[in-house]
């Protein structure tokens, strides 16, 4: 199975977020994007579509959808698995599925892919599991901002300690 792209994008096919696994022109990817949803049938209950050389498989997500750019090759029923991980995933990190919540959420979620999906391949996780690395990544980002934050006290420290040396330099001097 190789996917190409993870993407969420409007009804129109406008992208909100798009990640894709594979070197692909951006062009292409928008081009893709743009065509898929004038390939959707009306009143269809399938989920994926077939075009000339790629599959989409996508899910109605509120006024938009989530869809996996696969090539033709790649299992379905692996596709299909894989969407409903992105899906869950997309509903775990964002309150609701509109296009500003996932904005507001698209450095997460794009994170969230990557442990999905990495070079076109699904790894062995599950929601649990990108949780937990999502959590750990922002546990190790924590630490490093308290870090930041005592370096920086420090060294306003050290910068009133001298301030307070040299006014008293000056002050002795002016005794002189």
């Amino acid at each position: 199975m190789v996917v190409l792209a993870a993407s969420i994008c409007t009804k129109g096919g406008k992208p909100v977020i798009s990640r894709q696994f594979r070197e692909m022109p951006r062009s292409r990817i928008d081009g893709l994007l743009t065509s898929f949803p004038k390939l959707i049938p009306a009143n269809s209950q399938h989920t994926s579509i077939e075009a000339q050389d790629v599959r989409y498989v996508y899910q109605p997500l509120e006024d938009l959808y989530i869809l996996l750019i696969t090539n033709k090759g790649s299992n379905i029923l692996q596709d299909i698995d894989t969407l409903h991980l992105f899906a869950r995933v997309v509903s775990d990190i964002c309150r609701t599925a509109d296009e500003r919540e996932i904005s507001r959420n698209a450095f997460e979620l794009l994170g969230a892919f990557d442990e999905v999906v990495n070079l076109g391949y699904r790894e062995q996780v599950g929601l649990a599991q990108v949780r937990s690395i999502l959590e750990m990544e922002s546990h190790e980002e924590k630490i490093q901002e308290i870090i930041a934050k005592n370096k920086e006290a420090e060294a306003k420290e050290e910068l009133k300690r001298r301030a307070k040396q040299l006014e008293l330099q000056r002050r002795e001097m002016q005794k002189r």
